[in-house]
């Protein structure tokens, strides 16, 4: 079989898309990009053969994620001590792995869309499809999905109570389709020999516009609706309480009393607020909490001296028989000093948490020091605080949509994220981080409060809104009053079935192809009518 060169023009098309994507996230934020960002790739594979529409997908792939994630690298090399081509070697692999998704993408659907018209239906489907696989396949890692990108537009993200991000994403895969199309119809080009009519430009702009108006409606609505509720309900004031510690002394057992010093103090500064909860970030307390006497009896005296409830973050274990368990955990400590809750992160990072395939990669350590491997905790627990339970999410665990919802169906009327983003520097992750946050809000209609040791800490409503933020790298306390709302949106009470929805009805179509990339016409037809 003849292999066909690429083109040097579509490979420039396809990597400007990849770099398109990622200056559609924070910290760059150019959020409008995306909108087209995919437009560029889907013109490279016009005229592409199958193998060189996945080569071009992969290119994509590879511009879009080394660039998105390029701050694994510095942690990495920090924190994990490993040299630099190790570093970037890791870094590599972890893109290259993210662009097979890319890769697929093109693949299919220079496969599928026997014609311009299937791109609308099949472009969009496709993208979310492959975006929930992410989210589950080999631990799961949704980092960057499209929709992360519009966490400011909060008339147009409100659908994600309904839909989840998927929604989000779908709509901007929806519009990268569409200008495709229009700009196939404007320069007269064919894709698979088929021109795009008059009647299908206009028609695809007349769907997009359609459904935009409709989310713009709906978004409207929905935070009016919120609005009144949030104004109707009781609220929690709060204060969250940022250290500012190096990563790199963070475990030093010569500043662990400093540390600890240093959170007391400032928590006591808040004092005067008479807050309801007082939150400190993930790991706050750099030793075994109740385990290590003296420095627990200084976290109980600091919270006694400021007479309310804590929430902190500290490493714990378990002995079991002849082994030791250890958790990555937040306790809830009552203002007389006693546990009155615990809870025990259930996704753990890979390399930072525990180290999976440790018999192939020898050569990585983790990058948490201090403890062994962490064990997993029990998914979806709730945490109860006098009259409410909080969902504790702690780091990355605010990434995956699947673990919030669980918390909000199981009675949290509040979503408290603690993390610590000391890993990452002044980079673009402490902001894609934050982002992430805003979505979850949104899904399930609860407020959300999140305590970084080095930034950013806030507070978010269920709108969605930023009532408060902190800079990175700065000591700071602030406290505010946040919502409390127990009314279950769809998406919390249905979960994912919209993206389930999509990832169906691609399987269904791929399992109808036929031959050399022909379908069922009639059956094909009923899709795009």
């Amino acid at each position: 079989m003849k292999t066909i060169s690429i083109n040097t023009s579509n490979i420039i098309l396809s990597i400007s898309s990849g770099f398109l994507l990622t200056c559609s996230f924070p910290k760059i934020g150019l959020d409008w990009l995306v909108w087209f960002a995919l437009v560029p790739l889907l013109i490279s594979l016009k005229n592409s053969s199958l193998t060189n529409s996945f080569r071009l997908g992969f290119f994509a792939g590879l511009a879009h994620y080394i660039t998105l994630l390029y701050w694994l690298s510095h942690t990495m090399q920090t924190y994990g001590h490993l040299p630099v081509y190790l570093c970037i070697s890791v870094l590599f692999l972890l893109a290259s792995y993210l662009s097979l998704y890319l890769a697929f993408f093109s693949i299919i659907v220079k496969k599928l869309c026997t014609k311009p018209a299937n791109c609308l239906f099949i472009i969009p489907c496709l993208w979310v499809s492959l975006e929930y696989i992410r989210n589950y396949l080999f631990s799961g890692f949704p980092w960057g999905l499209l929709g992360y990108s519009q966490f400011n537009r909060l008339h147009l993200i409100q659908i994600s109570d309904i839909f989840g991000i998927y929604g989000v994403s779908f709509l901007i895969a929806l519009a990268n389709a569409t200008i495709f199309l229009i700009l196939l119809y404007i320069t007269k080009s064919k894709w698979k020999e088929v021109r795009v009519t008059k009647r299908l430009a206009g028609g695809s702009i007349s769907v997009f516009v359609l459904i935009i108006c409709i989310v713009f409606i709906y978004g409207k609505w929905r935070i009016e609706s919120i609005d009144n509720l949030i104004s109707a309900s009781k609220s929690l004031k709060i204060t969250l309480v940022q250290g500012n510690i190096e990563q790199s002394i963070k475990w030093d057992p010569a500043f662990q009393t400093a540390t600890t010093e240093k959170y007391v103090k400032l928590s006591l500064s808040a004092k005067k607020e008479k807050s309801d909860l007082v939150v400190w970030p993930e790991t706050a307390t750099p030793f075994y909490f109740l385990y290590d006497r003296p420095l627990s009896k200084k976290v109980q005296e600091g919270i006694h001296d400021t007479n309310t409830n804590f929430l902190i973050g500290s490493p714990s274990f378990v002995r079991r028989k002849n082994t030791i368990e250890y958790y990555n955990s937040a306790y809830l400590i009552s203002p007389d000093g006693r546990v009155c809750g615990k809870y025990d992160k259930a996704h753990l990072v890979p390399f930072g948490e525990y180290v999976p395939f440790k018999k192939w990669l020898p050569f990585i350590g983790k990058m948490v020091e201090a403890v062994g491997d962490f064990s997993t905790g029990q998914k979806g627990k709730t945490i109860k605080c006098n009259d409410y339970n909080l969902g504790l999410l702690i780091c990355y665990e605010i990434i995956f949509p699947e673990l919030s919802r669980t918390m909000a169906k199981n009675g949290a009327a509040l979503l408290v994220n603690i993390t610590n983003d000391a890993w990452y520097g002044r980079t673009s992750a402490p902001y894609q981080h934050f982002s992430m946050a805003i979505f979850r809000a949104i899904e399930n209609r609860r407020s959300l409060i999140r305590a970084a040791n080095t930034g950013i800490s806030g507070f978010i409503d269920p709108v969605g809104r930023i009532i408060a933020s902190t800079p990175l790298f700065q000591e700071k306390v602030i406290t505010r009053s946040v919502p409390i709302i127990y009314k279950t949106s769809i998406y919390s009470g249905s979960g994912d079935l919209f993206a389930i929805a999509c990832l169906v009805a691609m399987l269904i179509l791929l399992i109808l192809y036929k031959g050399e990339g022909n379908l069922d016409k009639k059956t094909l037809g009923m899709w795009t009518k």
